[in-house]
């Protein structure tokens, strides 16, 4: 089975015949650092945190097994991707994203089911704590009301502003629900505060899992339908994230909080802004992959799938209503 792996150290990378061979660099403290051999066969993608020595002959070899590299900064930011030739190309589908795109009722119509399964995930954390405690009744209602004004937006940039309304009255039950660090409401650019810091961590994993979904299906990344279209990201992964950031973002950032797992040592500050330690971002890191790779008995399928597999599905189910062999695209709505 392909992992993800994720690389923190600098060093440099190339191929060995069929091999990947990553030399750390050493340091200080280790001197004895020795390399490091990944089959290629079993590489899904490669995450990168620290400096990477290449060059093109490793990214014609990646391209070639269609491995993507995704790139984050010093500061957790990400910053781009390496992204393969399309190898499963299919211009049919290519037709019919644009063509939904065009079409004004269409668009809307996927648009709000990308954000009426959001509401609907935040809204199942919500009772979840509500349920255990958690004065949040006031949050639920709120959520539940703009929620219910979905069926009324007439365009994008109306379900936008529900959408970030939702997301924003969500916020506020963080300091309720997480007992080990204090909130005082999202500041992302530079992020604020530890919180602030696991958010914008957690949302860009988000992103780049979601598009390694998109770049396995036969969907194009950058025609999208909630996020405008623009130039430089791929924002279909945007609108795919917001089905799942309240699923694999927000519980994991609860569990960890809550349990412990993450204190206020795994944290650095830098000119009043707030981010993960390299201890801090590995802890995360590794708590994420092991999400991924949960499983779930699935109500439809009969079986069990990881989370990692259940992003897929999604982008199967868009592509088969574009194509029109599902009449509605019903995104994945958490049911425990």
């Amino acid at each position: 089975m392909k992992k993800a792996y994720y690389l923190f150290n600098p060093g440099r990378m190339s191929r060995r015949e069929n091999t990947l061979k990553f030399e750390p660099q050493p340091t200080e403290e280790r001197s004895d650092l020795k390399p490091r051999y990944l089959p290629v066969e079993g590489v899904s993608a490669l995450y990168i945190f620290g400096s990477l020595d290449t060059n093109s002959a490793l990214y014609n070899f990646l391209g070639r097994n269609h491995i993507p590299v995704h790139f984050f900064d010093y500061y957790q930011h990400y910053t781009g991707s390496f992204a393969p030739k399309e190898h499963l190309l299919a211009g049919q589908l290519l037709i019919a994203q644009a063509d939904a795109y065009r079409e004004t009722s269409q668009r809307l119509g996927i648009a709000k089911a990308f954000v009426e399964a959001s509401m609907f995930n935040i809204l199942k954390n919500l009772r979840y704590y509500g349920n255990r405690g958690r004065e949040l009744s006031d949050i639920i209602m709120q959520v539940e009301q703009l929620k219910a004004e979905l069926p009324n937006a007439k365009n994008v940039g109306h379900l936008m502003g529900l959408e970030g309304n939702a997301r924003q009255t969500y916020y506020q039950s963080f300091g309720s629900i997480i007992d080990t660090f204090e909130w005082k409401g999202r500041r992302k650019r530079p992020p604020a505060d530890e919180l602030n810091a696991l958010i914008s961590f957690g949302n860009s994993l988000c992103y780049t899992v979601c598009l390694d979904a998109i770049y396995n299906s036969q969907l194009n990344p950058t025609l999208s339908y909630l996020h405008e279209p623009g130039t430089r990201r791929f924002s279909l992964a945007l609108d795919i994230s917001e089905i799942f950031k309240p699923i694999l973002v927000d519980r994991l950032i609860f569990r960890l909080c809550n349990r412990r797992e993450i204190r206020p040592e795994h944290f650095d500050w830098v000119d009043n802004a707030c981010f993960l330690s390299p201890a801090g971002r590995k802890k995360v890191v590794q708590a994420w992959e092991e999400r991924l790779q949960q499983t779930i008995q699935h109500r439809k399928l009969e079986r069990k799938v990881s989370y990692r597999h259940l992003l897929r599905l999604d982008c199967y189910k868009l592509a088969k209503h574009l194509l029109k062999m599902e009449p509605q695209f019903e995104p994945f709505k958490i049911w425990w």
